[in-house]
């Protein structure tokens, strides 16, 4: 399986929307400024561990449910290649 820049933060951005949630509040419950999220969500800055643990938590996810996703995205990626 291959890395896939912005696979993470499509997930977390359509994780976000499909709760209902703005980034500005999701940021928040996360603990992170709404720009950094912004970033991630648009690809243009990858989360490090810690921050998808935040975001997973935010999210009411454990954190491997979260890389799971990401994971599933990946392998969309892959099987269309």
């Amino acid at each position: 399986m291959e890395f896939v820049e912005g696979s993470a933060g499509k997930v977390i951005r359509n994780l976000r929307v499909r709760k209902g949630l703005t980034q500005e509040v999701l940021s928040g419950l996360a603990g992170m400024a709404r720009s950094h999220l912004a970033m991630i969500e648009s690809g243009a800055k990858a989360p490090n561990f810690e921050t998808l643990c935040r975001l997973a938590s935010a999210l009411g996810l454990p954190p491997h449910a979260l890389v799971l996703q990401i994971e599933e995205e990946f392998a969309k990626y892959d099987s269309s290649r």
